[in-house]
């Protein structure tokens, strides 16, 4: 029978792959990320039908492996031409006189077998046996020897689906290849030739080969060594670092994307949003999400999904999940005015109650702390993110006009008309992702110049303009880099306040279901937020405690050493200001060209609040300075019937004057053509006109109200 085998090999010629092809065709099982240097951020498995990691040289396998490999399976194999004679005819003759022998098949032939995947089979007649013979005979003619056994050691099976050398090493043993011992090695080399064997059979055949080794001493508790080692699962520990990203960018096995990321600022960041987060604990907050970008380029240099184990949905990746904006979009609603000129950095808004009237009600917007400070010029509402003055703005600007300038800094989530969102747009009702959000600031800091981020050192995306001109986008600009502007809400010595040149600005959705942080300096802009994945509102958690500290460390470790400021456009001009009266402190201020003032005069008996952009020419600016805040205009008051009506009170209400001053009976009331100095009213059925009086006895603001009975159960009558 061997003799016919041997004819029939000249006529047998098969074609097969070189060292090359068969590499470059390898198919591992898992894709990786890698950083901009290179090192592994992510290693992402897409095969779950077999195991097999990047191709492993064969330097980078330890020299105990090749030798047990060469123990265990062909010992002559640098001495033979890829079929070993003598083994051949020593295993023919056993097989006369024994049922079971063991094969004399070389690692050339079993690659042989392994690269000839359609016709490799267990069990194999004469032929099939003679043409793996002719195989072994041909790649050793061609390949090298080192070529044969690193191809060889990279697709033979060891254990499960454990395939490859790579795959064996770190699922058996959490080591690489060149990091395996002779014990390790032992116990691999036993597994190819029975890769099912059960812990004792594996321990007894290791042991065998240790002592062929002449490593004996490692025969020693390896028992219980391999039963630990082959126990499973055999999961793989590697790089964790950016998952979401590189489901993002991966989506086939085998395939090493290059990203733009920084791994050291990858780490850092994902420390720093679990820190914070973790001392948020108890306030019931568990997930947040970290974004840096370079201006100049567009590149992501950290991309922070998840909080990872503190999530209960650790796979929803936060960066490019709508969130409610909250306070974030301010700053583009401002540009839009200062854009039209329909405001100055200077000019003076009303922060008092105001009650909208819409289609499906009354719209009534309110500061986050409930409280209000009167009249205040556009630098500190928007530093200090007053809501009024912002829903007031819109007013002026136009939603339809606010809405069409957001749209050219592409927020993707952004679908719906200007009239779904109506004036709540102006504090954020929005959904917005993470990624659009941030890139927007970067618009800002790149005077109003939006580009696509890249993840790749490839050439970059052209930049467009957006709605907002460099002149605008700066005077936001050196808004949000004001902290003694923010002190109103934020106070002076905030996680806002940085050493080094920042524009920043924070954000609450409603319910306290959404913290933003967001801001950027000459280099870098940096998004953060943190919340819940599943929309469960946060317990007393602001901007400030929330995602600022992880946007300042994160910051403070772009910045260090570094601390460029942006220049003054061409098209910006600064002027010493002050107010008449003596509302904010005189300063330095930065206008339009064309549209500065030295001189803000507030006039307290017109009810204009901001001027119009066709009397944008006019040197000053009116607006009134108290307002009536209880009851609102068109306010309907019901007595109730269950109290005696000469106790009921109505207590008449003024927003401040001065934020400082906290007198509460300074106004004159004039109710029906009736001045009285008491704010408590006892009121009367029918329709009222109530006014303020400043101390001239002049109207300062006037609204209608009506107070009605309670109806008495069973009558149809009036109490």
């Amino acid at each position: 029978m061997i003799g016919l085998a041997l004819w029939l090999l000249p006529a047998i010629a098969l074609a097969l792959p070189t060292f090359e092809s068969a590499k470059n065709t390898y198919q591992a099982s898992d894709s990786w990320l890698l950083a901009r240097d290179g090192q592994v951020l992510q290693q992402l498995r897409i095969n779950h039908q077999i195991r097999r990691l990047q191709w492993t040289p064969i330097e980078d396998v330890s020299p105990a492996l090749l030798q047990a490999l060469l123990y265990s399976e062909d010992k002559r194999f640098y001495e033979h031409a890829g079929v070993d004679w003598q083994a051949i005819t020593a295993t023919s003759w056993r097989n006369l006189w024994q049922k079971k022998t063991r094969g004399a098949s070389t690692l050339t032939m079993q690659l042989a077998g392994i690269l000839d995947a359609e016709n490799h089979t267990n069990k194999r007649n004469i032929l099939q046996k003679t043409t793996q013979i002719t195989q072994a005979l041909q790649l050793d003619n061609k390949w090298q020897k080192d070529e044969i056994l690193e191809a060889y050691l990279n697709q033979v099976s060891f254990r499960g689906e454990l395939q490859g050398v790579a795959a064996m090493s770190f699922g058996l043993f959490n080591k690489a290849p060149s990091a395996l011992n002779a014990r390790d090695a032992a116990i691999a080399a036993v597994l190819i030739r029975a890769p099912n064997a059960n812990a004792a059979k594996v321990t007894e055949r290791a042991c065998v080969l240790l002592k062929q080794m002449q490593k004996a001493q490692f025969c020693a508790a390896l028992d219980g060594y391999v039963s630990l080692k082959l126990q499973g699962p055999f999961e793989i520990t590697l790089q964790n670092q950016a998952p979401h990203l590189a489901r993002k960018l991966i989506d086939s096995p085998n395939k090493i994307v290059k990203t733009t990321l920084d791994v050291n600022l990858q780490r850092f960041a994902t420390q720093q949003l679990r820190a914070n987060l973790m001392q948020l604990e108890y306030q019931n907050v568990q997930d947040g999400a970290v974004l840096v970008l370079d201006n100049n380029t567009g590149q992501v240099l950290a991309w922070v999904g998840s909080s990872g184990s503190l999530s209960s949905a650790p796979d929803v990746d936060s960066v490019t999940a709508p969130r409610q904006a909250g306070s974030t979009l301010k700053p583009f609603l401002y540009g839009v005015a200062i854009q039209q000129k329909a405001l100055t950095a200077a000019s003076i808004l009303d922060d008092s109650p105001v009650r909208i009237a819409t289609p499906s009600g009354y719209y009534v917007p309110q500061n986050y702390d409930k409280h209000f400070v009167g009249p205040v010029s556009t630098r500190f509402a928007l530093a200090s993110s007053l809501n009024v003055p912002a829903v007031r703005t819109l007013l002026n600007v136009g939603g339809d006009q606010f809405y069409e300038a957001l749209q050219t800094f592409s927020f993707s989530t952004m679908t719906e008309s200007a009239d779904y969102y109506g004036y709540s747009l102006a504090l954020g009702a929005a959904d917005v992702r993470l990624v659009d959000l941030t890139n927007a600031y970067r618009a800002l800091a790149n005077g109003g110049l939006w580009q696509a981020v890249t993840f790749t050192k490839s050439k970059s995306q052209p930049f467009k303009p957006t709605y907002l001109k460099p002149a605008a986008s700066f005077i936001v600009s050196d808004i949000l880099a004001d902290n003694t502007a923010r002190y109103l809400t934020f106070g002076l010595d905030s996680a806002l306040h940085t050493p080094y040149w920042t524009a920043v600005k924070t954000g609450t959705s409603k319910d306290m279901r959404d913290n933003w942080c967001i801001g950027y300096s000459s280099q870098y802009t940096v998004g953060v937020w943190v919340g819940n994945a599943n929309g469960a509102p946060m317990h007393d958690v602001s901007g400030v405690t929330g995602a600022a500290p992880v946007w300042r460390a994160v910051m403070d470790k772009l910045q260090s050493g570094k601390n460029t400021q942006p220049k003054l456009p061409s098209m910006v001009e600064t002027k010493q200001i002050r107010y008449e009266p003596d509302l904010e402190p005189a300063r330095r201020e930065l206008f339009l060209a064309g549209t500065g003032q030295n001189i803000i005069v507030a006039n307290q008996h017109t009810a204009q609040l901001i001027n119009n952009k066709s009397t944008n020419k006019q040197t000053t600016q009116k607006q009134v300075l108290a307002r009536i805040a209880y009851p609102g205009e068109g306010t309907i008051i019901a007595l109730d019937p269950e109290i005696p009506v000469l106790q009921q009170k109505v207590v008449f209400k003024a927003n401040q004057l001065n934020p400082q001053n906290t007198s509460k009976n300074r106004h004159l009331w004039r109710l029906n053509g009736r001045t009285f100095n008491q704010a408590a009213w006892q009121p009367s059925l029918g329709r009222h006109t109530l006014e303020l009086l400043d101390s001239q006895r002049q109207t300062i603001d006037a609204v209608h109200f009506e107070v009605r009975g309670a109806f008495i159960k069973g009558s149809t009558k009036h109490r």
